[in-house]
């Protein structure tokens, strides 16, 4: 775990001296079974107490960010907020893109937090003005940017700032309070918009001047709280909802009100989109019985509100209007979705379903639930898997009548 202060100004300065640099790029990928040897040798070879801690953590910090920034992290500077909401670099990628097609050369990035999606704006050659208030972030991103000439970092508040010469404006408002201290404990998480730094208030004004925007936001955005005229596109990635981006002016495609991206962890992104505002009272799928395969949308085809496009692309069915999840009695591949190959329909009975599980020794048991109030913690206590087999059951309610069944079922393969 990374010290509870490792975002503070005590200890991100010394790694911005020259020693502090080298020694930081000298430890190595961190490994926390080596960590203890590793303070004690640094210590051993002279390093003030303050800088090796800053060492450790900094470097914790940059194998946690792997994952987003692959290979980047090993040169980059993290702190521990800005890295947990940082935006990874294959969806930064995403959202740069949108300025070149637009056409928009010099765009501002307002709250760059470390400087992720002004590095994506960067490596695409827009002119890139990087805003963060905190001064701590804003050193980090400087140092996170020095690769790119075409970027500067600027500290100050984001809604202060003089947009005259920008052509295009990207925001990431800070959606947590503070950062964690040593006596405070975690920052709390806001859900409110207005609350966010800078507030959605200020994004609407940004918009409604003319200023073409894009915005990233919590995926879980209603619907009816994007605004008119903005185009919402929820992205998730290899399998998690990550963000939901709102796009407005010239960056909104005419022919699309709301879009699914999936980017898998290999592979290129792929998009279903509508024309379409989402409208709950409007709803034009179809329900059928259990057939060949259940199918599981993915999270960001489900928060799109785009479920019934995605069945009829399959020639599927929902098993309950109100539940995402399809079936069809043929198997076509999608990233959009999880297939499954159906064994056997239980009835949603712990008796019969303990039962099968003893029968056939499962031992290893998957339980994927919707519009059941159990969860699978729950439900795996009860039925007490134990045996060398595997399996998946599916647990969700059919049709209008409402039935509980569980579906015995295997993944197919991506």
């Amino acid at each position: 775990m990374s010290s509870p202060d490792a975002g503070s100004p005590s200890a991100i300065a010394p790694l911005l001296t020259p020693a502090g640099w080298e020694l930081l790029n000298r430890v190595g990928p961190y490994v926390e079974a080596q960590a203890l040897t590793l303070n004690e040798s640094l210590r051993r070879e002279g390093h003030p107490p303050e800088l090796v801690a800053a060492v450790l953590s900094q470097a914790r910090l940059r194998a946690r960010a792997a994952d987003k920034f692959g290979e980047f992290a090993r040169s980059m500077l993290f702190t521990p907020d800005g890295l947990e909401q940082a935006t990874r670099l294959s969806v930064a990628a995403l959202h740069a893109q949108r300025f070149v097609t637009a056409g928009l050369r010099r765009v501002a990035d307002l709250g760059c937090g470390i400087g992720a999606d002004a590095m994506a704006l960067a490596a695409l050659d827009r002119e890139v003005t990087a805003v963060e208030r905190d001064e701590t972030t804003a050193a980090v991103a400087t140092l996170n940017l020095m690769p790119w000439p075409n970027a500067r970092v600027v500290q100050a508040d984001a809604t202060a700032v003089d947009l005259t010469d920008v052509d295009g404006v990207w925001l990431d408002p800070a959606r947590r309070t503070g950062h964690t201290t040593r006596t405070g404990g975690g920052a709390r998480r806001l859900f409110d918009p207005e609350s966010f730094s800078p507030p959605f208030s200020f994004v609407e004004t940004l918009a409604a001047g003319g200023t073409p925007v894009g915005v990233k936001l919590g995926p879980g955005l209603a619907h009816e709280a994007v605004p008119t005229g903005a185009e919402a596109q929820w992205v998730s990635v290899d399998g998690g909802v990550a963000e939901v981006g709102l796009w407005f002016g010239p960056l909104h495609r005419p022919d699309v009100a709301r879009a699914a991206v999936v980017l898998p962890a290999h592979g290129a992104p792929a998009e279903l989109t509508s024309p379409e505002p989402f409208d709950p009272g409007t709803w034009d799928g179809e329900v059928g019985p259990v057939g060949r395969y259940v199918i599981e949308p993915d999270g960001a085809v489900i928060r799109a509100g785009l479920v019934t496009d995605l069945a009829r692309h399959l020639q599927a069915h929902q098993l309950n209007d109100q539940i995402a999840y399809l079936s069809a009695d043929t198997h076509v591949a999608t990233p959009f979705a999880r297939a499954y190959t159906v064994r056997e329909v239980l009835p949603f009975h712990l008796k019969t379903m303990r039962a099968w599980v003893r029968e056939h020794r499962v031992g290893t048991l998957e339980i994927k639930k919707r519009g059941i109030a159990q969860t699978p913690e729950q439900i795996r206590r009860d039925l007490a898997p134990k045996g060398s087999g595997r399996a998946t059951l599916i647990i969700t309610r059919l049709g209008a009548a409402e039935k509980r069944v569980a579906i015995v079922a295997d993944p197919i393969p991506r």
